[in-house]
């Protein structure tokens, strides 16, 4: 009901920029938090960032003070401004979306297909 794209992954060197973009279509309503994981190769899923239809945000420490999201509520779009990119920081993004679904009285939790974000020398 919910499609999640993601976009803007790719190969930088360290110290270098990124910006990703999530992109929510079909059933957008009730939308509550959307937020960034990551997975690196061989590691589990954690989460990035964060952020609520009122803006509210929140960080992995591993992030804080280098990455920046941010969310236009009116195009359903988040978005991830990664600076000062680190060789650990290279893993496929996924982008997430907390749906609450009145009719099942529960949340339910979207996901995008994935972005690689690869950062080398």
């Amino acid at each position: 009901q919910v499609q999640l794209v993601e976009s803007g992954g790719g190969l930088v060197q360290p110290g270098g920029s990124l910006r990703l973009s999530c992109a929510a279509s079909g059933s957008i309503f009730s939308i509550n938090a959307m937020g960034w994981y990551r997975q690196a190769a061989g590691n589990k899923r954690e989460l990035v960032a964060t952020i609520t239809s009122g803006g509210s945000t929140n960080y992995a420490d591993s992030v804080k003070g280098r990455f920046t999201i941010s969310r236009d509520n009116a195009k359903n779009t988040v978005y991830l401004q990664m600076n000062g990119l680190k060789p650990e920081d290279t893993a496929v993004y996924y982008c997430n979306a907390e749906q609450w679904q009145s009719l099942l009285h529960r949340s339910y939790y979207y996901w995008g297909q994935g972005t690689q974000v690869t950062v080398s020398s």
